[in-house]
């Protein structure tokens, strides 16, 4: 039987899987026999499928293909493009006969070959022949456990066409197996022309190759050379892929450190000079030195010689200099990179690129083009181009309009990152064929053109940090059917998003994948009409002003994997709904001020969550409601919860969590011990512990490794026990504030060889201070203040190590101070009060960096060094108080224009106060912004120091408010003289302590300039005259003290003063009298009698004054309540039901 064997339906599949060879146009179009190949096919398929045709012609048009695919394949079938067509076309043709089937041959189609081939559809592909009943015969021997089928056809028994078809199939399964096993040794046997192997071997010899990636340039096979490609029947070298494999993803970054990897990126460059021995390749179609290091080479002019290039990728390569316009020359060039990062590149005029004609791919990005304009007609002029990029270019103007559009098959139009502040031109919206736009990183201006919509293909727009527009995103964005990204952060946009979320509704099924309106000034609540947009898997809303809770309707965003609403003023709750968010992989919720309670129904269907962050901005009512014993579907990778109530219990659900690398659980109210077990087994894969400002218990395990750490803290807690054993790379290990005790560990050098920040301060250790701590060399922070410790200070310091930070305050330490701590150039901060020291200050840390000195509470003597102010003129606080120093204070002191804090108070420290006090700059100006930036502004966030100061007549501890304090505080040692007049210029000053020396003379006039001032204490000195009345100007005076002097007469009264009410401020000072004084001054009765007496004069005319005023003040009073009650009176006679309520209120009626 012959039954519909002659359809036309088999032509038309096999002319469709053709029709994908257009995606491969690229490659097809590098060799002209395969584009032969292909015309030839398409010709005679169309004309076979488009035309009727009797069984003849339709035979010999099935004859005419396969001849046709057979020349294709018979050159070119070793390409790995070739290989997957015709895996896709075999399947395909495998299905056309649609009937009951029958395997014929071929399980695997290169078993044969040994080493496989990249292409893995082709390892699944089978070949199954379908055969009909009507078409062939019984006689077809297939065998499945064979690799290849013998074929034998009965032509007697089937159709001719079927025939024709058979045999060409059994041969293309003969031709696919023969060539795929013996695909290396064809490949093996192309001769080498022998001028290009030399012209390779000379471009080499001009190439550094720190990697050896060249080494098989060896021998005359260059055709097997890495990265060389030569035609297969010529033997011409047609193809030079030298590109760095080096992985440059920031996961791989990642994965090594940093240091490591451009290391490791660098050695893997190709760099040196490119030989002009290329030009012998006059057959070379592909070049492609991308990603490699050439130092700033000029791109070598001869590239533009090599006139069969079509493919040209120097990008990332670190080529510098002008852009050789030779390049021009490259008519047949279809793809040109020339992406810049490093040294950059540059060009002064475009004309060279209207010479590429065929050009469909331009990667300028980087390249400075320094033309003011009309730079884009040289572009426009390119018919063929499909991709423009110029991201990062420094270009300043862009056209309005353009006469004509030549470009018009553009499909990525990319000019980010440049200085664009024009309004957004209307001719981008005339190309209809945009796929991709990206004008980000520039600054227009106006609003968005509703013309935008005309782009109905685009699917992917940035325009993050593209212009300042505050006005309201437009609707009609939401009218881009096709569009899956949007990105429009960081534009200040204002307004709700209501408008562009109704937008959305115009298009049901938009096909949005990702929204960003992050960073911009959006603000109300957000809108119902989220839940549109069901096909989103990326929202970020951060760093706006929403507020609000977060609508129910987001548990219909079915698809959504990655929600961040941070940074916001949501106020609100978070629905239940968000528990249907079932593909929710990371969810960010930070600094917003949350209330509410999440529960097992928010979480329990978020199988897929792994990053999660909610951290209020300070302490909420935000409640995690979980039973102990829950255990969540997910397995978090990330955590971090702050500043909400997840205790007091460690649950469950966080000791579930085996797979985490990121912890942080701070101040979460958890008042547990620590799950031994749970941070056992997550140590080893940890990058980040953050346990701190908790009250967690117990003990920590006695040992544990986390190689891969980058910062432990466990502060603030109620940590006991000694310190772990904790092998870990970490730089940061902050322990401070809790109950450790024991000994620091002798080998902590080898136990944390890469520690930069240890912090184990407010803890109960004690023993001595390992010498260990000097061989690490990347040491920067040293804290261990108020412990127990003892013994001295290690005499084993070296300037190698970066140490900026030294605090051993508060211990038992005796000893010297080592003079090898000289040798320490980076020591900024050096922190040694109440310990038990001795001896003098090391001359040697004029060699240090210091800022900050804190000596107090010791038994250090000697002269105070006056190499401070002299050799060190950066220091911001010096305290030396309660030592034994003695001498003079150095007039060189008085060079120190950041100082804030000069406490050297119960010294015995004698001679005059300077008389140059006027040039401490930082306590003149007031200007905290200069002479504070140099140290607490870079170091706030790394180093909080902590030191008492006596202000306000008690001792107070001071933390991170200590850079707003300014004192002098030169109390109880045996200073003589008079208070020198320009201490009167240090307006900033906020205490000034000066009591218990043997001070002469006067108060300074104009002590009242100093209006900053809170305290001032000048007790116990020999200070006499009068106060002067400028001190009542001092509106900031909280604490005064001016007792045990000889001050005399009037005390002065007004403002402040009038507050400070305690009389032991004067005390003992026999000839003041006055306010607060049993003394009066002499002419007080006078004043008395004649304030009594000017009831007939002056007095008695502010008397009269004033009862008139009192009696104007009655009648006003009355006046008021009399038109009150009448105005009650009137409305209750006028309303009648309000006269039946009062009267009811009352209990009248």
């Amino acid at each position: 039987m012959v039954a519909e064997c002659s359809e036309k339906g088999w032509l038309q599949s096999v002319y469709r899987v053709f029709q994908d060879l257009q995606l491969f146009s690229d490659k097809l179009s590098e060799n002209e026999e395969v584009s032969t190949g292909l015309l030839c096919f398409q010709a005679s398929a169309s004309a076979s499928v488009y035309k009727d045709h009797d069984e003849e012609a339709d035979t010999r048009s099935v004859d005419h293909i396969a001849a046709c695919l057979a020349r294709l394949l018979m050159a070119h079938l070793f390409m790995d493009w070739a290989r997957l067509l015709m895996a896709r076309l075999l399947t395909d043709w495998a299905h056309l006969l649609r009937a009951r089937w029958t395997m014929l041959c071929v399980s695997k189609l290169y078993v044969a070959n040994q080493k496989g081939y990249p292409i893995a559809e082709m390892a699944r592909v089978r070949i199954w022949f379908l055969r009909r009943r009507d078409c062939l015969d019984d006689g077809v021997n297939g065998h499945n456990n064979h690799i290849m089928c013998n074929i034998h056809i009965n032509f007697s028994s089937i159709n001719s066409k079927c025939a024709i078809l058979i045999t060409f199939l059994s041969m293309v399964s003969l031709l696919i197996n023969f060539n795929m096993a013996t695909a290396d040794n064809v490949t093996s046997m192309i001769k080498c022309i022998e001028t290009e192997r030399e012209a390779l071997f000379a471009f080499k010899q001009g190439l550094q190759d720190p990697s050896n990636r060249l080494s098989s340039w060896t021998g005359n096979g260059c055709c097997q050379w890495s990265g060389v490609q030569c035609n297969k029947t010529s033997g011409h070298v047609i193809k030079l892929d030298l590109r760095n494999p080096f992985p440059s993803s920031s996961s791989a970054i990642a994965a090594m450190d940093q240091g490591d990897y451009y290391t490791a990126y660098g050695r893997s460059c190709l760099g040196g000079d490119i030989n002009s021995s290329l030009l012998d390749l006059k057959y070379l179609q592909y070049l492609d030195l991308s990603s490699n290091d050439f130092k700033g080479t000029p791109i070598p002019e001869f590239i533009g010689m090599l006139k069969n290039l079509r493919y040209l990728n120097l990008s990332s390569a670190s080529f510098g200099g002008e852009i050789p316009p030779q390049l021009g020359n490259l008519s047949d060039l279809n793809h040109l990179d020339l992406n810049s990062k490093i040294y950059g590149l540059s060009t002064i005029n475009l004309r060279w690129v209207s010479g590429l004609s065929s050009l469909r791919y331009l990667n300028m990005g980087g390249v400075k083009i320094d033309i003011e304009k009309d730079w884009l007609q040289e572009v426009n002029v390119l018919p063929s181009l499909v991709e423009l990029h110029l991201p990062g270019c420094d270009l300043q103007s862009l056209p309005i309009s353009l006469p004509f559009i030549n470009f018009t098959l553009l499909s990525v139009l990319d000019i980010s990152g440049n200085s664009f502040n024009s309004s957004i031109p209307h001719w981008i919206f005339n190309l209809t064929r945009l796929r991709t736009l990206d004008l980000s990183s520039n600054s227009f201006q106006g609003t968005i053109p509703s013309e935008i919509i005309n782009l109905i293909s685009l699917e992917y727009l940035y325009m993050s940090g593209s212009g300042n527009f505050e006005s309201q995103i437009p609707r009609y964005l939401g009218n881009l059917c096709n569009l899956k990204f949007l990105d429009l952060s960081g534009n200040n946009f204002s307004g709700s998003v209501d408008e562009i979320f109704s937008g959305f509704l115009d298009c049901p099924n938009n096909s949005l994948v990702s929204l960003d309106l992050s960073a911009n000034s959006l603000g109300g609540e957000l809108p119902n009409s989220l839940g549109i947009l069901k096909n989103l898997q990326q929202l970020d809303l951060s760093s706006n002003s929403f507020w609000g809770s977060i609508p129910t309707s987001i548990g219909n965003m079915s698809s959504l994997q990655y929600l961040d609403l941070g940074f916001n003023n949501m106020n609100g709750t978070i629905p239940e709904s968000f528990g249907k968010l079932s593909k929710l992989v990371q969810l960010y919720l930070e600094v917003n001020p949350w209330e509410g309670v999440i529960t097992e129904v928010h979480l329990m269907n978020l199988t897929r969550l792994e990053d999660i962050i909610i951290m209020p901005k300070t302490k909420s009512s935000l409640v995690f409601n979980v039973r102990y014993e829950w255990v969540p579907p997910f397995r978090l990778k990330s955590l971090h919860l702050e500043n909400c109530l997840v205790g007091p219990r460690f649950s469950l659900w966080l000791q579930v969590q085996s797979e985490l690398t990121k912890v942080i659980l701070t101040n979460v109210g958890i008042e547990d011990n620590l799950p031994e077990e749970w941070l056992s087994k997550i140590s080893a894969r940890l990058t980040y512990l953050d346990l701190s400002h908790n009250q967690i218990k117990g003990k920590l395990p006695k040992k544990l490794e986390s190689p891969i750490v980058n910062a432990i803290d466990l502060s603030y807690n109620h940590f006991e026990g000694p310190l772990p054993l904790w092998s870990t790379n970490t730089p940061h290990f902050y322990l401070q504030s809790n109950l450790f005790s024991g000994s620091i560990p002798s080998n902590i050098d080898k136990l944390m060889p890469q520690l930069r920040y240890l912090y184990l301060s407010e803890n109960l250790l004690y023993g001595t201070i390992p010498s260990s701590i000097c061989t690490m060399n990347n040491l920067e922070v040293l804290s261990l203040r108020t412990n127990q410790l003892s013994g001295e200070l290690p005499q084993c310091w070296n300037g190698s190590q970066p140490l900026w930070v030294v605090d051993v305050a508060n211990n038992n330490l005796s000893g010297i101070i080592p003079s090898l701590m000289g040798v320490i150039n980076s020591l900024n901060i050096l922190m040694l009060s109440n310990n038990n020291l001795e001896g003098e200050i090391p001359y040697s840390l004029q060699n240090c960096s210091l800022s900050s000195i804190d000596l107090g509470g010791n038994r250090l003597f000697g002269k105070l060094p006056s190499w401070i102010g002299e050799t060190i003129t950066t220091i911001w606080m010096l305290r030396l108080k309660s030592n034994s120093f003695s001498g003079v204070i150095p007039k060189q002191w008085c060079n120190l224009p950041h100082l804030h804090i000069l406490d050297l108070a119960n010294n015995n420290i004698s001679g005059v106060i300077p008389n140059c006090l006027h040039n401490l700059s930082a306590l003149v100006y007031d200007n905290e912004s200069i002479s504070y930036s140099g140290f607490n502004r870079f170091h706030q966030y790394i180093y909080v120091e902590r030191t008492t100061v006596v202000a306000k007549g008690r001792e107070l501890e001071y933390g991170r408010t200590l850079q707003y304090v300014n004192i002098i505080d030169l109390s109880r040692n045996n200073l003589m003289g008079e208070i020198p007049e320009d201490i009167t210029s240090l307006i900033a000053l906020g205490t000034l302590n000066l009591s218990w020396n043997q001070l002469t003379g006067s108060i300074p006039k104009k002590i009242g300039n100093i209006r900053s001032l809170e305290t001032l204490d000048l007790s116990n000195n020999n200070l006499s005259g009068p106060i002067p009345q400028s001190i009542s100007s001092l509106t900031f005076l909280s604490h005064l003290n001016l007792s045990h002097n000889n001050l005399s007469g009037r005390i002065p009264s007004g403002n402040q003063l009038q507050t400070l009410d305690d009389s032991s401020i004067y005390a003992n000072n026999p000839l003041l009298c006055g306010f607060l004084l049993p003394t009066k001054c002499s002419g007080d009765e006078d004043h008395t009698s004649n304030s009594s007496t000017s009831g007939r004069g002056g007095s008695e005319d502010n008397g009269a004054k004033n009862d008139n005023e009192m009696l104007w003040f009655y009648v006003s009073m009355g006046s008021g309540f009399l038109v009150g009650l009448c105005g009650v009176c009137f409305t209750l006679w006028i309303k009648v039901s309000w006269r039946k309520v009062y009267f009811r209120f009352v209990g009248i009626a």
